[in-house]
C-alpha cells in the first residue's frame, strides 16, 4: 500500500500551517503586556507564601461559615419564608 505524495504533502502543509500559527502566537506573548508581567514576576519568599495561604484560608472559612449560616436559616428557622422560592 503506497501513500500518494499529494495526500502526504497536503497533510504536511496543514500541520506546518498550524505550527507556524502557534509559533507566531508564542512570539506575540514575548513582546506584549504579558511579557512585562512575566519579567516582573518572581518566586515569593516563604513568608509571603505563608501569608497568602493564611489569608486564603481565612477567606475560605468565612465564606463557608456564611454558607452554613444561610443553609441553617433556610432549613430550620425560616422554612416558610423560603418555601415560595422553591415552588
Amino acid at each position: 500500500m503506497a501513500i500518494e505524495n499529494s495526500n502526504t504533502s497536503a497533510v504536511e502543509d496543514k500541520v506546518q500551517d498550524w505550527q507556524d500559527e502557534i509559533e507566531s502566537r508564542v512570539r506575540g506573548l514575548q513582546t506584549g503586556s504579558y511579557a512585562r508581567i512575566l519579567k516582573m514576576a518572581r518566586k515569593p519568599s516563604k513568608e509571603e507564601f505563608r501569608q497568602t495561604v493564611i489569608v486564603c484560608g481565612i477567606g475560605m472559612f468565612v465564606l463557608g461559615g456564611i454558607g452554613f449560616i444561610m443553609l441553617y436559616l433556610m432549613d430550620n428557622l425560616l422554612p416558610s419564608f423560603f418555601e415560595w422560592l422553591t415552588k
